[in-house]
């Protein structure tokens, strides 16, 4: 298992997360755990905010909660100086409890309600995504009932297919999100907007999809996008002052992955927006970003107890653990591919090939196929790297497992996120 960030390996052949031994930390807050490395995080919006502040472009990043969001994560974003992408009432309540500046919040969702758009509106959130032809009506006749008036973004789909999982694609004209460019809509969303009284068009948004190596989708989305404007400007009199491109930047879950670092990422991506300015004759507006995997992703490891292991001869052998898909679906949803390691035996000679599995009653909960790991013993603690994005803010209460708690761990000290689900959490909404 490859390590991030500031974990290591320690001279009793444990695995340390930023000075706490994986025992330590179940020891403490039991099992499944999910472990934040929180000098990862910052690092990782560091390396963002390094790359654009040189440059020489008006930026901003917004970090996309549906990753991953808790109060304490709120915080250590709003330190770094990040905004945040939002996409239902519930993200943004857990943002605003915080404390969180609601003026660097935006807020996404291709079937955002009533309420949602009164809440939003009512809190004075920095900025509408607006995904659809009916959301600009009922935008903006609920805004001018509350006497105000929203800076937003129209989301576009720019045509281009990003190479990824078909679940996580987003950018393509077959897509949920969005209006299309290529068969008008986009164009008739942008004017139904300008003359929409109650709505102020700052910009447009597009984000092709999720966990992508390389920007040839997104420089090839950039282009096409510019040559778009070109018309707005031609046929609208209208110049977006914001484009925001969303995320997507992929992170290494194993091997398979292809390295790709953010800098080199950024500079490809920030060369072809100066280009496609330049051939378009066009000013380049402010560049907006919204990474989530990237952030966060790599920070997490999450800690499970083994338990039944069994071994079916010329087959293979179930490794058990006490989580599992209520807390780790990836593997089940996308076919999601991670590295495993015993915690407490890292030093130990590899024995052979395990699944991991997870105790929920699906043949399909499992967390890691094929992991080549020393001889596990039951006791022994199972550590999956790369836990941090999409997979606590996908976790569900399936078999009425309770979700598992969270900490952040740094400079050999841990703090409690998230409190582990009791019994009494399971049932407390029931009659």
């Amino acid at each position: 298992m490859q390590l991030h960030g500031n974990s290591k390996i320690n001279q009793n052949g444990q695995l340390e997360i930023a000075g706490i031994t994986s025992m330590d930390l179940v020891d403490q807050y039991s099992s499944p755990l999910f472990v934040y490395d929180e000098d990862l995080v910052t690092n990782q919006c560091r390396r963002f905010h390094s790359v654009l502040e040189g440059s020489g472009l008006d930026y901003h990043i917004s970090y996309a909660s549906k990753a991953f969001i808790c109060k304490y994560l709120v915080g250590i974003m709003a330190e770094e100086n990040m905004g945040l992408d939002v996409v239902s009432a519930g993200e943004l309540y857990n943002a605003l409890s915080a404390g969180f500046d609601p003026q660097k919040i935006h807020l996404h969702g291709n079937n955002k309600t009533d309420f949602e758009i009164e809440y939003a509106l009512k809190e004075d959130i920095g900025c509408f995504v607006i995904d659809s032809f009916d959301e600009v009506k009922r935008l903006n006749q609920i805004a001018g009932q509350m006497s105000k008036k929203p800076r937003c973004l129209l989301r576009v789909t720019p045509g281009v297919e990003a190479h990824t999982h078909e679940y996580i694609s987003t950018g393509s004209t077959d897509s949920k999100f969005g209006l299309n460019i290529d068969n008008g809509q986009a164009f008739k969303g942008v004017a139904d907007i300008l003359q929409a009284e109650n709505l102020d068009l700052i910009g447009i948004h597009f984000h092709i999809g999720s966990q992508i190596f390389g920007t040839e989708g997104t420089r090839m989305a950039v282009d096409k996008v510019f040559g778009w404007f070109a018309k707005l400007k031609k046929d609208l009199d209208y110049t977006p002052s914001v484009l925001n491109i969303g995320g997507g930047f992929g992170i290494r879950y194993t091997d398979e992955d292809l390295s790709y670092p953010i800098e080199t990422a950024l500079d490809e991506i920030i060369s072809c927006l100066k280009d496609s300015s330049k051939s378009n004759n066009l000013p380049i507006p402010q560049l907006w970003l919204e990474p989530g995997r990237s952030i966060v992703g790599e920070a997490c490891t999450t800690l499970y107890r083994i338990g039944t292991i069994k071994e079916i001869p010329d087959v293979r052998t179930y490794v058990s653990v006490d989580g599992g898909m209520s807390d780790h679906i990836r593997t089940a949803l996308y076919q999601a591919k991670y590295e495993v390691a015993l915690a407490n035996k890292m030093t130990a000679p590899i024995f052979g090939l395990y699944t991991l599995a997870g105790k929920c009653c699906e043949s399909g909960d499992i967390i890691a196929y094929d992991v080549k790991l020393p001889m596990p013993e039951i006791g022994d603690i199972a550590a999956v790297s790369c836990t941090g994005a999409y997979h606590y803010s996908m976790a569900s209460n399936y078999n009425q497992m309770p979700r598992p708690a969270v900490v952040f761990v740094k400079n050999g000290t841990s703090k409690l996120a998230i409190k582990r689900e009791s019994m009494e959490d399971l049932i407390k909404n029931q009659l």
